[in-house]
């Protein structure tokens, strides 16, 4: 922004310059310029013959003082300027279900001038973007202080479900003052009565605990019975979980809901679902997978370490155009099966997949007469709690950049980097035959595809084709440690452009950087950088291949 005195200057200065108009130029008016000539410049000249040269100088003077005005003017406002960003609530920006009854705010300020300390600070909190009067629900009136940093709530209790718009004010100590960009946060479901869905189990008695199963489906049917203005789903599992509606994945993030002590701490995460939902039948699908609940977890074949049974709790909140509300939850209406695509899916192992199972079973109008009716559990909901560390989701992917045959006849991929995922791949076959990928951190010692390391844990992917054209497959229950792949029964000649690496972790923002001279310490630091990417996926582990992957690393961390 220009100061409006700046403005002033800069109008006086080009008033005599921009006076006449641009007129026709000929070669004529090089040789003599006169002040009774009409200027073929657009510039109002002394009144004295000029040869070409003074006239250049002439301008070069005027454009010149030109610039130095802006300069100077810009900076003068920059100096002037005081802002506030980052604007934060519990660490998250414009957050949707918080589940914290007394949230803490903090603020960044930022400025060109030195020596610039905040001296108050004023915080509002609205039910309305507007935040008029009626529906200030905190004002924190003006503080003397200079904290910016989780600065506690202490206004109206706050109700479930609700958003809330916030901005601040700060004042320096060189008498500037400026306020925030509005932000929001929207709350979650404080108590366990907001909780009216009930606990569901998919599976039949008398299956096999000690064995994996395939991954179970759930689906209900329901009527959305006018036009939609805005739709949440609050939703968390036994077991891990991916969900759709219509069709349509919900949430971008991956093993949800995390790994956590379930018992006293089990995450739900909260999604915006406005776009998913239609007026009209809609349908809701999910998935669950075992993953740290009853999978396999540490050594010796362990399993079922939380419990033996996977389940669902969800509840899908509509609000009307009209005003008004309704809730489809999780209950003895949902139906299931075990039919699903994916027949065996596991942290350690990998997943088994069977193209030919592939089923629209979160579509409106799916035929489900064969599957059965889901079992309600009674489990208590006081242990639930929103999410509120970064979830884990895809971040980046690395594209292989060689494939060889090793020593002993395999096929290999080199990713040229050890990351933490999973691989994701393009097919072409007759239906019914089963392609696998191996994945692997190192070779040995002869060049060979090397998986001893991983003790137990077979890494594993194995997809089974369904014919008619190219497929694409990736997983979605499980995670390896690799820089290195093997593809067996491959249908055709792979190429590199058949396979792409799918880095995933808990999706913290990067801090800082480091870079020097000396390229040996630079390698050392890309090291540390990406295992601290591949054992940050939800739990900070101390491996992320082999049979283990335990929270080591914070004990690791907290000796030092």
């Amino acid at each position: 922004m220009v100061d409006s005195s700046c403005k002033r200057v800069i109008a006086f200065t080009l008033k005599p310059i921009f006076r006449r108009p641009l007129k026709p130029f000929t070669p004529l008016h090089l040789l003599h310029l006169s002040p009774f000539h009409l200027s073929p410049f657009p510039f109002h000249l002394s009144p004295f013959p000029f040869t070409l040269l003074s006239l250049l100088f002439e301008i070069m003077k005027k454009y010149f003082l030109l610039l130095f005005l802006l300069i100077n003017c810009v900076a003068f406002s920059q100096q002037n300027s005081l802002m506030v960003e980052q604007l934060r609530i519990e660490y998250q920006t414009n957050p949707l279900g918080l589940g914290v009854a007394a949230p803490r705010f903090s603020w960044k300020l930022k400025s060109v001038s030195r020596n610039v300390m905040q001296t108050t600070y004023q915080i509002w909190v609205s039910t309305s973007e507007k935040m008029t009067k009626k529906n200030i629900v905190w004002d924190s009136e003006e503080i003397a202080s200079d904290a910016s940093h989780l600065i506690e709530y202490q206004g109206k209790t706050l109700q479930s479900r609700q958003r809330y718009f916030w901005k601040v004010l700060v004042k320096d100590n060189q008498g500037n003052e400026t306020q925030s960009p509005t932000a929001f946060f929207e709350m979650g479901q404080l108590a366990a009565s907001d909780w009216k869905a009930q606990w569901i189990e998919p599976e039949k008695e008398g299956f096999d605990v000690k064995k994996q199963q395939p991954v179970p489906l759930l689906r209900k049917e329901f009527v959305a019975k006018g036009k939609i203005a805005s739709a949440r789903l609050y939703v968390t599992s036994h077991g891990l979980h991916e969900i759709e509606i219509n069709g349509k994945r919900v949430g971008d993030a991956v093993l949800a809901p995390g790994w956590t002590a379930y018992q006293s701490h089990l995450q739900y995460y909260t999604h915006d679902v406005t776009d998913h939902l239609k007026t009209g039948l809609n349908a809701i699908g999910a998935m669950l997978g075992d993953g740290w609940y009853r999978g396999f977890l540490a050594w010796e074949d362990n399993r079922n370490v939380y419990g033996q049974r996977l389940g669902l709790l969800a509840q899908l909140h509509i609000r009307y155009a009209n005003g008004s509300e309704e809730i489809i939850g999780t209950n003895d209406t949902w139906k299931a099966s075990n039919d699903g695509p994916i027949r065996e899916a596991d942290i350690y192992n990998g997943e088994t997949y069977d193209a030919r199972l592939e089923k629209n079973f979160s579509m409106a109008g799916f035929d489900a007469k064969n599957w059965w009716a889901v079992k309600v559990a009674d489990f208590p909901k006081n242990n639930l709690v929103a999410s509120a560390s970064p979830p884990v989701r895809r971040i980046e992917e690395i594209k292989p950049l060689r494939i060889f045959k090793t020593p002993a006849g395999e096929t290999v991929l080199d990713f040229g980097q050890n990351m933490v995922g999973w691989v994701r791949f393009k097919v072409q076959g007759a239906a019914g035959k089963t392609v696998r990928i191996t994945h692997a951190e190192v070779l040995d010692q002869k060049g060979n595809f090397y998986t001893a390391n991983l003790r137990h844990a077979k890494c594993e992917l194995n997809y089974t084709l369904k014919g008619g054209g190219v497929e694409t497959y990736e997983p979605r229950f499980t995670f390896m440690g690799f820089q290195f792949v093997r593809l067996e029964n491959w249908p055709t000649e792979a190429t590199l452009n058949d396979i792409v690496g799918v880095v995933i972790h808990s999706d913290m923002p990067i801090s800082g950087s480091f870079e020097c001279s000396k390229p040996l310490i630079n390698q050392l630091q890309h090291n540390i950088v990406w295992g601290q990417k591949g054992n940050f996926v939800d739990v900070p582990t101390d491996c992320p291949q082999r049979d283990e992957r335990l929270g080591w690393v914070v004990v690791h961390l907290w000796c030092y």
